[in-house]
């Protein structure tokens, strides 16, 4: 076969074109190979520099918290915008010369200074640390002017919790402070957030429970940062998500009042609405100022609240437990109707005392009663027929009621340290003591004394309880919806028991015998029904009873009786229900039950009440306690009395 001949004219041209392309690619190859070594060999240390110069570094935003608000809207727990400056150590190059100018504009201490060391030394390289907080703009506007010279150092507005009603509020929202080594612990991995400067969470009550809704969820910024540690420029922002604000069911007003009102006492008030179970105010005193352990209490400050004898910091609505007195009365009476032990009209004869196994137990009213009905018995409190009402009851039935009333259980609600109380069972007895349940623990149980305890919370609950004949729960958020009535389960308790019950507590405050007769409120529609208790702090000797006991007020403040009373108003058609401790107070008729009036009628009247709505008797002693409340509490516009009325 013939081999096809090539054409020398098309041979050239592809020699001359691969020489072209190849001429091409040489070149470019020795441009690329020329900027190569320029940028490796000769340019090296240069890009070298600028990589290592220029980094991104990424920043989380603290996300504002979540306000708390009262019933109608007034803002109970707030965020103010404060400067600080902060520091980064992977950032500041030599973090002691960086200080050590920073000190000259903000006057910092040597000491400061090692303890802002120490937290760096603490802390990852990259997370700031807060150098100073709450620093006024002039010293902002110096350390803005001095950055060059501060590398890893910046200044920043970020937004600290405040409380503006102070001590108002401090049981029941409790207050946020900055995250130690165990709360960094609990925190399922959410850490970074929690070392960043200016972030704070809850620490107790309010604050504490709901720390998941007021948080909120940080944001996060992307800067370009050199190695002087100074931001060349911002890239991408995602704003933070800020906390949810929850709304309470508490009048701040109520609440500012029934403070005024146990001012200078140890002492607890809690107003209920009996029909939906808002709690209105809960009040525990002396209090304390929870705007002072945002960013660490002195111990100054601290040893004198640790060390107070009324115990400021402790929350005596909930927990506090005292024997309740005769207050338990209520409950015997219940018990004792429900189960047909007594007729209403049955009397049982009171001569002071009455003798129980060998063993002598006195009525309050050492002359006695004389014959006396249960609705007697209520009204003037004697303990000889409750005596009598016990021992046909029994332990059992006595403490079935008191459980369906809410004693011995811990309410559900978001504060610290709840206390259970105590409503005592054979079988508590048993477990606990390893003997059986006397004759004896009945009678002192009868009158409130022995084994029992109860918070004032559970007292006020336990008089909604009566007062409705609802199984009234507490609550202290304010739901969303329009109608807020809760549906509450039927105590099944007989209507004429509760009548019985509704009749002797009316005639405790309003009948001429009855034990807090001089509470009485005299204003048509706003009559108030209750029951007065004492609880004695040591039991009186028999050689004591027999030389005379001495009178409360001749006793040491420490060694006097504990003063409970606990209310529902008005007497008809209820809508809240009271209940008041004073610690060491001497007497329920005497220091507990005026509080209760005053706090009844300021919830009926939306403020301070007329004068009128006292006893005549009363009305000039009145006057004057009224004018000085009223330059201790908060004022009322005309908007905001409409709103409770």
């Amino acid at each position: 076969m013939t081999k096809p001949q090539t054409d020398p004219r098309v041979h050239s041209r592809l020699t001359r074109r691969g020489m072209i392309l190849g001429g091409a690619q040489l070149t470019v190859a020795g441009v690329l190979g020329l900027r190569m070594h320029k940028m490796q060999i000769v340019e090296a240390d240069t890009f070298r520099m600028m990589a290592e110069e220029n980094r991104i570094s990424m920043q989380l935003i603290v996300p504002p918290r979540g306000r708390i608000l009262d019933r109608f809207g007034a803002v109970l727990a707030d965020n103010r915008p404060t400067y600080q400056v902060t520091i980064v150590r992977e950032r500041a190059g030599d973090p002691q010369k960086v200080l050590a100018h920073v000190q000259t504009i903000l006057r910092l201490t040597d000491e400061d200074l090692r303890q802002i060391l120490d937290e760096m030394a603490d802390r990852s390289s990259f997370v700031p640390v807060t150098v100073a907080k709450d620093i006024t703009w002039d010293e902002l506007s110096q350390i803005s002017m001095n950055a060059p010279a501060l590398p890893g150092s910046s200044a920043d507005v970020v937004v600290q919790r405040v409380y503006p009603f102070g001590t108002d509020f401090a049981h029941l929202i409790g207050y946020v402070g900055r995250a130690n080594a165990q709360d960094v612990e609990d925190n399922d991995g959410n850490n970074a957030l929690l070392t960043m400067p200016g972030f704070h969470l809850g620490k107790i009550s309010i604050e504490k429970a709901k720390e998941a809704s007021l948080r909120g969820t940080a944001g996060n910024l992307s800067v370009e940062v050199n190695a002087a540690g100074r931001v060349m420029r911002s890239l991408d922002r995602v704003p933070p998500v800020p906390g949810a604000d929850l709304q309470l069911t508490v009048d701040h007003h109520l609440q500012n009042f029934a403070l005024a009102r146990l001012a200078g006492q140890s002492a607890a008030a809690v107003v209920i609405d009996v029909q939906n179970g808002d709690l209105l105010a809960c009040a525990s005193a002396p209090t304390f100022d929870p705007n002072l352990f945002v960013d660490g209490i002195s111990s100054t400050d601290y040893n004198a609240l640790r060390d107070d004898p009324y115990r400021p910091l402790s929350d005596k609505v909930v927990q506090g437990a005292y024997p309740p007195g005769s207050v338990l009365k209520m409950s015997l009476a219940l018990a004792a109707l429900e189960d047909n032990q007594v007729d209403p009209d049955e009397t049982v004869y009171c001569p002071g005392f009455v003798e129980i196994g060998g063993r002598r137990f006195h009525c309050w009213k050492r002359g006695g009663h004389g014959r006396i009905n249960l609705r007697g018995a209520l009204r003037e409190s004697c303990d000889v027929f409750f005596y009598e009402i016990a021992r046909r009851v029994g332990i059992d039935n006595l403490h079935a009621m008191s459980a369906r009333l809410g004693l011995g259980q811990r309410p559900d609600l978001p504060l610290s340290g709840i206390g259970s109380g105590l409503n005592p069972s054979r079988d508590w007895k048993m477990e606990r003591y390893g003997t059986d349940w006397l004759v004896g623990d009945t009678i002192n149980a009868s009158i409130g004394q022995g084994f029992v305890l109860a918070t004032p919370m559970q007292l006020a609950i336990m008089s909604a309880r009566i007062a409705s004949g609802k199984k009234v729960i507490p609550r202290l958020f304010k739901p969303q919806i329009a109608d807020d009535q809760q549906d509450f389960e039927d105590m099944g308790l007989s209507a004429g028991s509760l009548a019985l019950v509704h009749a002797g507590m009316t005639d405790v405050v309003n009948a001429e015998r009855g034990t807090a007769r001089s509470s009485r409120i005299v204003a048509e529609g706003q009559t108030m029904a209750g029951k007065t208790g004492s609880s004695q702090v040591f039991s009186i000797t028999a050689a004591e009873r027999a030389a005379g006991v001495r009178s409360q007020a001749d006793l040491p403040w420490n060694r006097r009786d504990h003063a409970l009373f606990t209310a529902f108003a008005p007497a008809i058609q209820p809508r809240i229900a009271v209940s008041v401790l004073v610690e060491h107070g001497g007497g329920g008729s005497l220091a507990a039950a005026p509080i209760a009036r005053d706090l009844v009628l300021f919830y009926l009247n939306g403020g301070l009440p007329p004068v009128d709505a006292y006893p005549a008797d009363q009305r000039g002693r009145m006057q004057t306690s009224l004018e000085e409340l009223s330059a201790s509490i908060l004022p009322i516009d005309d908007h905001a009395q409409r709103k409770r009325t």
